[in-house]
């Protein structure tokens, strides 16, 4: 049996925050907040201070495919790209990552039907050896024919935890014009104009029968449990669509009426946390802050850089009313409902003990220690700054 007692800790529950406080976890689980005492064969570990709040619960974030190809046509071991973004997710304070990984055909690099299915068993086969929770975010272009038969067995395999249908032809969602769409391909693909050009043809071309092809991948994943999203959401109409089709949470939507509509009809939102961090969403839609100071952001994930999540959360603190709990559960307990995981996500007896440990270095909130179903797979120590001397005072003869 392993005991640890987390002691004078800034502990953040769902509804309030207990300074000094202690939290004891027995077995991979969550046993007392603030406990009298921890009793015998007990390993204590003091936070003097730190902010003590519950593993994050990040919903999509691609980075696993910049750690498969971090270049152009430049393929690691898919093994070695899996358990280096195993150490990001530990060190960033994310316990239950789900990596968003795209089913586009031949779009590019890793984002190949084939390469990004031997990814997703890659890290499934991974799972028992590794830090945290990963799970498996699918997220099916709909333009891509190709992809559903794919996309069906490894649904069956049990292997996905999540699906989403996405949308990014020109002229809507992501890309309002055709131009948006050449740029972006451009600059991130590394694609000439005439390839882009193809690209954006093939896109449009692929939209035939692209509604039947959702219908039966989201009747396959309702019949198995599998929560399912929307991406970039660009109307109030979108929202009616998605969620006449069963979708249960929104992606993205590019603004705020759209967002609202998600929430008033019972879909989660998800927003980005770099959105957050920069002030500014890089494809001009809505400005993520903007979402939390109108109460229709239910959840942030980190979307491509895993180090946001923690950071976006403290920034919405300074940057709306939102108290440090409510800034807290838009990247814990929100994330978690929305995918059925009531067993994490807060900082309660009776659930795992998915903790995160937060110390501010320079003003910033950095990840001090992570724990994962109470095993410290991540610690830091950041050194003290030195104490300046003080400065003698001198005598002036009058």
């Amino acid at each position: 049996m392993s005991k640890r007692y987390l002691t004078g800790a800034r502990v953040v529950l769902p509804d309030a925050v207990l300074n000094d406080a202690a939290v004891l976890i027995e077995d991979g689980v969550i046993r007392a907040i603030d406990p009298d005492g921890a009793g015998g064969g007990v390993e204590e570990v003091r936070l003097d201070g730190q902010t003590l709040m519950p593993g994050l619960v990040d919903l999509h974030c691609d980075a696993i495919e910049k750690e498969a190809e971090p270049r152009s046509s430049v393929l690691f071991p898919l093994d070695f790209a899996v358990a280096q973004v195993d150490r990001r997710n530990a060190a960033a304070g994310i316990t239950t990552p789900f990596h968003a990984m795209s089913f586009a055909n031949k779009e590019w690099g890793v984002r190949n039907n084939e390469t990004a299915a031997t990814l997703i068993r890659t890290v499934h086969a991974f799972r028992g050896r590794s830090l945290v929770d990963n799970r498996i975010h699918c997220r099916y272009e709909v333009t891509d024919a190709a992809a559903v038969d794919l996309l069906m067995a490894l649904m069956r395999e049990g292997v996905v935890d999540l699906l989403s249908v996405m949308d990014h032809s020109p002229g809507q969602g992501q890309f309002k014009t055709l131009e948006a769409y050449l740029k972006y391909v451009m600059g991130n693909h590394a694609m000439t104009r005439e390839e882009a050009e193809a690209a954006a043809r093939a896109k449009l071309d692929g939209q035939a029968g692209a509604s039947a092809r959702v219908e039966q991948l989201l009747a396959e994943a309702r019949s198995r449990n599998i929560p399912t999203a929307s991406h970039d959401d660009d109307s109030v109409h979108r929202i009616a669509t998605m969620r006449n089709l069963g979708v249960a949470m929104s992606e993205f939507p590019i603004n705020l009426d759209t967002a609202k509509a998600a929430v008033s009809c019972g879909l989660p939102t998800i927003l980005g946390a770099p959105n957050v961090l920069r002030g500014q969403s890089q494809s001009g839609s809505m400005r993520a802050i903007d979402a939390v100071r109108a109460g229709v952001a239910s959840c942030l994930c980190s979307d491509y850089q895993p180090s946001t999540l923690i950071a976006s959360a403290f920034k919405v603190i300074e940057q709306s009313d939102l108290t440090l709990p409510q800034a807290v559960a838009l990247v814990s307990s929100n994330p978690a409902r929305a995918c059925g995981l009531d067993d994490r996500g807060r900082i309660e007896p009776g659930l795992r003990a998915d903790l995160v440990a937060v110390t501010l270095v320079g003003g910033m909130p950095l990840v001090s220690h992570t724990w994962s179903a109470g095993r410290l797979v991540f610690s830091s120590h950041y050194p003290a700054l030195p104490v300046a001397p003080a400065r003698a005072e001198c005598a002036v003869a009058a």
